[in-house]
């Protein structure tokens, strides 16, 4: 999974980057502190793979990771190259989604690109752009397929998606908005404002005390909330500062400060949390004493897919999936108690995965 941090200059991106990371990107009270993008992966935290690891002792353990990308922030203008806005652009459509960081709180400490706090305006000035970019692309795509239909009427039905997503462009609805037949899909269309997005509300250290009444509390941070439920999209409240802060602490530390703070977990676990739910995303995981590891997949995988996640080999020969649930793999203690109570399931190429299956796939080649 590839997330791009994007948003304003001087929205604390880079910040909340190097809490996340700790790749030590550059962050600085000026805007393009950013040029190039800034690239951390970071394991996904799963008390799964912990208790397997315990279990088995395997000789080595591999958990699933999320690649970051620090992007730098972009402005008003950005799609016709403003703020070497083209350059930035073309980092967002290598990721499968958008970590938004808008800055939800006031004070002149920081300085904001456009001299006053408005998270719905900052977000707009970020959407369009996305949206000029994409409208580029689009008329280009429905000129292509209008001159190949004079020899080929089976384009008939992409020209109308097309112009469907068009449409809303010319609105300044962003691309993701648009509901496409099943048989249709934009996976070769690299549109920048069809990916999903989070908006991560970068709000100050005070505001993580009210929790649930946060909204009530910060209109910054309502008006944004208002504005991710007429997308669809996700948000996440967030603060930079104290990311970093937690970032700094040995790990001991962390869950000591993170008490002491109210919050249940890190900025960067309930991230990883929103962007799987966001993507569809769950995780199989595979056991024993060579290896314990977890996969990622789409929800809906079905078992064979699942198993070429490991090798093609194993998708093109697979003959059953041996699973069992984590949770009762964990209360037996071992996979031959589990076997013993009827709790390991041959399951075969229908099976659709679900979250947290321990699987041993058969097959042939």
């Amino acid at each position: 999974m590839k997330l791009g941090i994007v948003g304003l200059p001087n929205v604390g991106k880079s910040t909340l980057f190097n809490a996340i990371t700790g790749a030590g990107a550059q962050a600085a009270n000026y805007p393009f502190c950013t040029i190039e993008p800034n690239v951390g992966v970071v394991t996904v935290p799963d008390k799964r793979i912990d208790a397997l690891h315990d279990l088995y002792h395997p000789v080595k353990t591999t958990r699933a990771v999320v690649e970051f990308v620090d992007i730098a922030g972009l402005v008003k203008g950005a799609s016709q190259g403003e703020g070497l806005g083209n350059q930035f652009l073309s980092h967002i459509r290598e990721v499968d989604a958008i970590i938004h960081v808008v800055r939800c709180f006031g004070g002149s400490d920081v300085v904001h690109v456009h001299d006053a706090v408005d998270p719905v305006q900052d977000v707009d000035i970020i959407n369009m752009e996305l949206i000029l970019s994409d409208m580029e692309l689009v008329d280009r795509r429905i000129d292509r397929v209008t001159k190949q239909m004079k020899g080929d009427k089976a384009l008939a039905g992409e020209l109308a998606m097309l112009q469907r997503i068009k449409t809303a462009l010319d609105n300044g609805q962003p691309a993701r908005s648009v509901q496409l037949p099943e048989d249709h899909s934009l996976s070769d269309l690299p549109l920048l404002s069809a990916k999903p997005v989070i908006y991560a509300a970068n709000i100050h250290e005070n505001d993580l005390a009210y929790h649930d009444e946060l909204a009530s509390q910060n209109p910054y941070f309502a008006a944004l909330c208002t504005l991710a439920a007429e997308e669809g999209a996700g948000i996440l409240p967030i603060c930079a500062k104290v990311e970093a802060e937690i970032a700094e602490l040995a790990p001991e530390e962390r869950s000591l400060f993170l008490d002491e703070m109210g919050l249940p977990c890190s900025g960067l676990d309930r991230l990883i949390q929103e962007s799987y739910s966001l993507l569809g995303l769950i995780s199989f995981l595979t056991a024993g004493q060579p290896e314990v590891r977890a996969w990622t997949i789409k929800k809906g995988t079905k078992a064979p897919q699942a198993a070429g996640k490991i090798h093609s080999d194993f998708e093109r020969g697979f003959i059953r999936a041996e699973v069992v649930s984590f949770d009762e793999l964990m209360r037996t203690g071992s996979l031959a108690a589990a076997r013993e109570e009827g709790l390991v399931r041959s399951e075969g190429k229908e099976y659709v995965m679900q979250d947290g299956d321990v699987v041993l796939f058969r097959f042939n080649v």
